[in-house]
């Protein structure tokens, strides 16, 4: 953690009215407040990645919780990284922790006494869910639950947790749903999501903790992992733009979802927790489109007909799906004054423009040699 500075003197050396200089007593300038001090889990995703620029820029010692892999997994926060070494730069720190390891949880909490935690780690692939759903209960329920409990025994008091809630929890409750919509989750994620935000009402009701949900309906930008179906409809078009894709293989096109910008949404996880008393916020465009809207605003963009490139793969359809999703979020706005500041539009063209520039430089490491075209259709 940052330490005060050492206090400023000053000698005032002003005429006395005899004419010699007069020497006032030392006065010590007003220390700097500490900096306030944050712990992230999900650091290296789209979330974690944004939230920790946004806060960075709010003065904040930012520390991330990372699992263990035998490759990096942190290329969002690649631009953020300073080496540790240089303790007076470093404002961002890495740790190793999971969420399936309560051990590791208390130790960072306790060792780090932060002021803000934000829970943003899951297994948050609603589809592979349905493949692997006991490790997905386990991470992203029994996971906030450990984080929870390791923030309740901490012997820093008064620290304010924030839970990533998702719009999945209300599956096929019908739309525009908000805080008082009833839940109805439709997969082992959804589910897994909704054990979490009652784990975290619980915890704020029995113990006290600032402790609050965000229910944060789908939000995407250039750093959204490659197999969500925004991300995967712009890496594919990039590719198809520039020669080394032709078709792009999809599921449910008429799937409805509020989409928003993930740096937007950030904010609001942090305006949560500066709040006198801890609450849950819905927060959304109120804007829905349906993927196929999503393919006619992307490929559109750069003057190509999504139907020339786009197949039906019933491989991508899952086992009980969620029709339509748009959020009520006027909580969200009257409370905290937040509103989205990227629409559709802009948040589609802006994906699609970054990705077409990583496809033009992955086309040159393949014209070289350097790259196989792999075996994209």
């Amino acid at each position: 953690m940052a330490t005060r500075s050492e206090s400023n003197h000053s000698v005032d050396e002003s005429a006395a009215p005899n004419g010699a200089l007069a020497t006032t007593s030392l006065i010590p300038q007003p220390l700097s407040p500490p900096r306030k001090v944050a712990l992230i889990t999900g650091i290296t995703g789209q979330d974690g990645s944004y939230l920790t620029e946004f806060l960075l820029r709010k003065g904040y010692e930012v520390h991330g919780l990372i699992r263990r892999s035998s490759n990096f997994n942190t290329a969002r926060l690649d631009h953020l990284y300073v080496d540790p070494h240089n303790s007076q730069k470093a404002r961002m720190k890495l740790h190793y922790a999971d969420l399936s390891d309560a051990t590791s949880l208390r130790l960072w909490v306790d060792s780090l006494l932060p002021d803000e935690v934000y829970n943003l780690a899951a297994q948050s692939h609603v589809a592979v869910s349905f493949e692997i759903p006991e490790y997905t209960a386990d991470v992203v329920a029994t996971g906030a639950l450990r984080l929870l409990e390791a923030v309740r025994s901490s012997p820093k008091k008064g620290i304010r947790y924030y839970q990533a809630g998702s719009s999945e929890m209300f599956g096929s409750t019908p739309p525009p749903q908000s805080e008082t919509s009833p839940f109805h989750p439709r997969s082992p994620y959804a589910a897994a999501k909704c054990a979490a935000h009652w784990y975290t009402v619980n915890y704020r009701e029995a113990y006290g903790l600032f402790a609050c949900n965000g229910i944060l309906f789908n939000h995407e930008s250039p750093r959204r992992g490659e197999n969500f179906v925004t991300r995967k409809i712009t890496r594919a078009l990039g590719r198809i733009k520039v020669g080394l894709q032709t078709k792009l293989f999809l599921g449910n096109l008429s799937a409805a979802r509020d989409w928003g910008f993930a740096g937007d949404y950030v904010e609001a996880m942090w305006m949560m927790l500066q709040q006198d008393e801890p609450e849950d916020y819905v927060v959304a465009t109120e804007d829905s489109h349906s993927v196929e809207e999503f393919l006619e605003e992307a490929f559109g963009h750069v003057g190509l007909m999504w139907r020339d490139h786009v197949e039906i793969d019933k491989r991508y359809f899952r086992p009980t799906e969620v029709d339509s999703l748009r959020g009520d979020s006027s909580k969200v706005r009257k409370v905290l004054g937040w509103k989205p500041r990227v629409g559709f539009k802009e948040l589609v063209r802006m994906m699609v423009d970054s990705d077409i520039e990583l496809a033009k430089r992955e086309k040159v490491l393949v014209d070289a040699g350097y790259m196989d075209a792999q075996q994209q259709p």
